[in-house]
């Protein structure tokens, strides 16, 4: 049975992914992961998530995989130890040094995609060196992928949804170059997401042009767009694919994304592969939809079938949300919420109720009552009763879902 790798920046968005069908969570840790600028987890906040995921019988990853000094390594020592005294099932890793301590206090590796591992001959080295599963490189076509397998002693696992990265497998320098924040310890602030100028100082008629779909716009003699960025990762339709390749865990890319986010593809793909492993494999239309509803940048397939071409604008998602309340208290008899409202909200309006034990819930209202009388609309300010199927807690945020 293939694994499915969800990411979690936070125990809202750790709640989500075990609630969608996760069989394991990877999340990051202060200073030692490659998104310094996103939420990420205390050490002593581990093993509270630990014992989350063993609850349901999932397990938990440990990103420690950006570049290591000789200061970091040593700081690392005392974190390692953390780590496994936390219960955590693998730390996730590119550096040798860090893999040389990992052995040494047996606690299992897993070679990070950052280690760009695109050849069964390294793949052999990592397991000679005590590693347990390698994450292989996104360069890599499907036969790539099925020919390394073959001769693996090793777990592999690939990413199947998310951002892709311009640089080979995340190794850049753009945003170091531009703006002295280094993309390999965790900090890029991807220039390579915003729209790029292209002009010729030599030849005015030596101008870029992009085949496919292009989105650069001619502004006065000079091409303008979103030249650096790649789509999404999409692999949705070709899960049955993937799954007969011998592939062991199909990851989700995303510890920046929001706790809606990851409900959202890890309930997709968990339905995928449910459908392939129950021997009725159907592709569901309605998948492709969910998935467009939340944070994407457009659908490509990577380096699956061919070298990506198509670029990327910004945020293509078809929905959006805006925070309008927070749960006052849930009548667990009656399956009922109390909201406090500091906007609008009308029956037939799609909901997100999200907290760090509720995870992230998504429905429709139905009916809304005020001091037990039926209305239409609840208005800013005032305290709603809704019907809620999925118990929520007091303090959790509900936010509106819209079209764009």
């Amino acid at each position: 049975m293939v694994e499915l790798l969800a990411p979690a920046r936070d125990f809202t968005a750790l709640e989500a992914a075990l609630k969608n069908g996760a069989n394991a969570v990877y999340v990051g840790v202060e200073g030692y992961n490659m998104r310094a600028h996103s939420n990420n987890f205390a050490i002593n906040n581990l093993k509270r998530a630990s014992d989350r995921c063993h609850d349901d019988n999932a397990h938990l990853y440990v990103c420690t995989n950006t570049i290591m000094t000789n200061k970091d390594i040593d700081q690392l020592k005392t974190i390692l130890l953390e780590i496994r005294s936390a219960g955590a099932d693998a730390i996730i890793a590119s550096d040798l040094g860090v893999l040389n301590i990992a052995q040494d206090e047996n606690i299992d590796v897993h070679f990070s995609v950052q280690g760009n591992i695109s050849n069964s001959e390294s793949v052999k080295v990592l397991a000679d060196l005590g590693v347990k599963r390698v994450i292989l490189s996104r360069e890599l076509s499907l036969e790539d992928i099925k020919g390394i397998i073959k001769d693996s002693p090793l777990e592999v696992e690939v990413f199947v949804h998310g951002a892709m990265c311009l640089a080979i497998s995340g190794r850049c320098f753009l945003s170091s170059y531009l703006y002295q924040k280094n993309a390999n310890c965790g900090e890029c602030l991807q220039p390579c997401r915003k729209e790029w100028k292209l002009i010729s100082d030599e030849n005015e008629n030596d101008l870029l042009t992009l085949e496919g779909d292009s989105i650069l716009k001619k502004y006065n003699d000079r091409f303008k767009g979103h030249i650096l960025s790649p789509r999404d990762l999409c692999m949705i339709e070709y899960v049955p694919e993937l799954i007969e390749a011998g592939i062991s865990s199909f990851k989700i890319e995303g510890r920046a994304r929001s706790a809606d986010y990851v409900a959202s593809v890890t309930k997709v793909y968990k339905k995928a592969i449910d459908s392939y492993e129950s021997g009725n494999w159907v592709f569901n239309e309605n998948w492709m939809d969910e998935l467009k509803k939340v944070y994407n940048r457009g659908f490509d397939t990577g380096f699956y079938f061919r070298n990506p071409h198509q670029t990327s604008s910004l945020n293509q998602a078809t929905h959006t949300k805006k925070d309008i309340g927070e749960v006052v208290n849930y009548y667990s008899k009656v399956k009922a919420a109390e909201i406090r409202l500091w906007n609008d909200l009308t029956v037939g309006d799609e909901i997100l109720v999200q907290g760090p034990t509720t995870g992230s819930i998504s429905q429709t209202v139905e009916s809304i009552q005020i001091e037990r009388k039926s209305v239409f609309k609840g208005k800013k300010g005032q305290n709603i009763g809704i019907s809620i199927k999925n118990k929520v807690r007091p303090g959790d945020l509900v936010y509106q879902r819209f079209e764009r």
